[in-house]
């Protein structure tokens, strides 16, 4: 464990206040950059981490992904690779949000509505019925004057918890997950009771075949599957109705998470208790033992505030109050057995990069970042007159530039800029175009130019010894390239002596030979070159018929 040393700086960088990058998760690879800086919620799910819901800065709820068992809420059981809109429920915002194995969706609004779709074998969507729900549904039986604002899935289960304390249950029970006193599967909500009856429940969390409730005094009350010890009784039997977990007598827990068949629990002194099973080391007490007791884990001396772990996997992780995150379980195919300190800055990514399937512990959410980094000032600043101390005069027209980016940015304004005073540079070497996308690339480190202007850029890229931007040039060329202009950029490259754009032109010609040769650039092709051209051409077998 990293120890403090007083008086030794902390590197607090922008990346530690960093919010939540979505871009972790493989799936939002799908999705464009600009698609991506929208999302406010997000929640990756499925058996593979395959599909995905989230809403965007204009509360809108987009959907994508392999939509096993109508899963995605759009009314067919068809896949889609580009976001879908869920108008269903749209202007809804979303308060809590879980899902099971199937998968099913168990939503909570901020309006404490409840609305459930997706796999329903097993009643556990709440209607009544076992047919798969295909879209988004409302429901109210005996939750009509209740607001719910908080919501769990177990594999087949669902769990939600009610503004006044109380919290309903139904779906499968082979086990006793629904707290009913039975193992009959429960089709529409039922409040759990037994010795839940006049307690106050403030967070709730499933595993996969069993349910934790914390009341307000700080106890835990569990009920369902118990065979690994996940239920915290020091035995290994099921639990029909909730039980209080008597080994925590006297500690206050705060936060409940559970992970396959594993549960830990945060306690309001920031220390970390787990049980059940451990064949990962995802207790993270060292070994591979399952514990039927809580058991302490040592993750820092710091305190921890927050715990996550998930239903779907055997991976736990915890956040300290000094930011720091820790991963233990199962993690990418590996058993981590003790606490494992990351670089990470939030639990979501642990979830994101090592848990399997890749999937969300909790909604993701995202909080707008309108500060600007270095990188995006400078570029603001471009051409800007209000700020600059020189300008570059090109065809008539000004470019307004700032001495002291120039000469960091550039070897070639290092020298020409020591020692001169002026204020105004003429330059009639290079176009105004051109000009202006080199001095725009040493702002933005990008260039957005037409293939032909490109090559223009190439020349001066050459002549000021800019390698990268010599590649961005090229690139653009090959990007940008048709019958029409092949000839023209050929003879460019071969000018700028840039040999691998040669080559590529050279072979664009030779793949469209017959329309290439009745360009008007053809017919104006320079002697030398034309000649240089077709004995490289039969060379390569351009006329063998």
């Amino acid at each position: 464990t990293p120890e403090r040393i007083p008086g030794k700086p902390v590197q607090a960088t922008l990346s530690s206040l960093k919010m939540l990058d979505v871009g972790k998760w493989p799936i939002f690879s799908l999705c464009s950059e600009e698609e991506l800086q929208l999302i406010r919620q997000a929640c990756v799910f499925g058996s593979a981490g395959n599909e995905v819901l989230y809403t965007t800065v204009n509360d809108e709820i987009f959907v994508l992904g392999t939509n096993c068992c109508g899963c995605l809420g759009l009314g067919d059981v068809q896949s889609t690779i580009e976001p879908r809109r869920l108008d269903s429920l749209s202007g809804k915002k979303i308060a809590s949000l879980s899902y099971g194995s199937g998968p099913h969706i168990v939503l909570a609004t901020t309006e404490g509505e409840v609305f459930t779709w997706g796999h329903n074998a097993y009643s556990q969507l709440g209607n009544g019925t076992t047919n798969h729900g295909l879209v988004p549904c409302q429901i109210s039986t005996n939750l009509s004057n209740k607001q719910v604002i908080e919501v769990a899935c177990g594999s087949y289960h669902s769990l939600v918890l009610t503004s006044d304390g109380e919290v309903f249950a139904w779906g499968y029970n082979n086990s006793g997950q629904v707290g009913s006193g039975s193992t009959v599967n429960q089709p529409i909500p039922r409040r759990v009771t037994g010795c839940l009856q006049n307690k106050v429940v403030v967070t709730i969390a499933c595993g996969q075949m069993c349910c934790m409730a914390v009341v307000d005094t700080g106890e835990v009350y569990v009920w369902g599957y118990n065979g690994n010890g996940q239920l915290g009784l020091g035995s290994s039997g099921n639990q029909p109705t909730p039980c209080r977990v008597a080994a925590l007598q006297g500690i206050r827990v705060q936060r409940v998470a559970c992970g396959y068949a594993h549960t830990l629990v945060l306690t309001d002194e920031g220390q970390v208790y787990a049980w059940g099973a451990n064949s990962y080391g995802q207790l993270g007490t060292g070994n591979k033992s399952n514990q039927s007791y809580p058991t302490p884990v040592t993750v820092e001396k710091d305190r921890i505030i927050e715990i996550a772990a998930c239903h779907s996997t055997h991976t736990s992780a915890a956040k300290t109050q000094g930011g720091h995150v820790y991963m233990w379980g199962q993690c990418r195919g590996q058993s981590v057995i003790l606490p494992h300190l990351t670089h990470f800055s939030c639990t979501d990514d642990v979830f994101a990069c090592f848990a399997t399937p890749a999937v969300s512990w909790r909604l993701l959410s995202v909080e707008p970042d309108d500060h600007l980094t270095v990188a995006e000032s400078l570029k603001r600043e471009f051409d800007n007159p209000d700020t600059a101390d020189l300008k570059f005069l090109v065809d008539g027209k000004y470019i307004y530039a700032h001495k002291v980016l120039l000469k960091i940015r550039c070897e070639h304004f290092r020298s020409s800029l020591e020692d001169n005073e002026d204020d105004i540079v003429e330059m009639s070497e290079f176009s105004y175009p051109v000009y202006r996308a080199f001095l725009e690339y040493l702002y933005t480190d990008s260039i957005s130019l037409s293939p032909e202007e490109a090559v223009g850029l190439l020349d001066l890229a050459t002549f000021y010894r800019e390698n990268r931007l010599k590649k961005l040039c090229q690139q653009t060329i090959k990007q940008g390239i048709c019958e029409e202009n092949a000839i023209a950029l050929l003879s460019a490259a071969v000018k700028y002596e840039a040999q691998d754009l040669e080559e590529f032109c050279f072979r664009f010609c030779i793949n469209h030979l017959t329309v290439v040769t009745q360009t008007s650039g053809f017919a104006e092709m320079d002697h030398d070159l034309l000649k240089n051209f077709i004995s490289k051409a039969s060379r390569v077998g351009a006329f063998k018929n």
